[in-house]
């Protein structure tokens, strides 16, 4: 269990740093008119463990915070991941 967790947190914060920085440079990107990352790559990440990364980018950055069905499928992902969490713990503790 507790090795679960350790590697679930460490690939979480490392994907985090991942997302963070990506929506960053997307934003800079949108403002300069540049080529652009694909928004199903900003939910791969979010998705394969970066959420915390990627909600916290689209609130620092305010990016893609105009696009509700974008927000909804990052929420998602988040939801997702605690409820993953949260049955190992029941589990384990059964």
């Amino acid at each position: 269990m507790k090795y679960f967790l350790f590697v679930y947190l460490t690939m979480v914060s490392g994907l985090s740093l991942v997302a963070f920085a990506i929506y960053g440079f997307d934003k800079r990107r949108a403002r300069s008119g540049g080529r652009r990352v694909a928004e199903r790559r900003l939910h791969l990440l979010a998705w394969l463990g970066g959420w915390p990364g990627a909600l916290l980018a689209q609130t620092t950055f305010r990016h893609k915070t105009q696009k509700p069905v974008f927000r909804i499928v990052c929420w998602l992902a988040a939801v997702l991941h605690l409820a993953l969490i949260a049955g190992v713990i029941y589990l384990a503790s059964r």
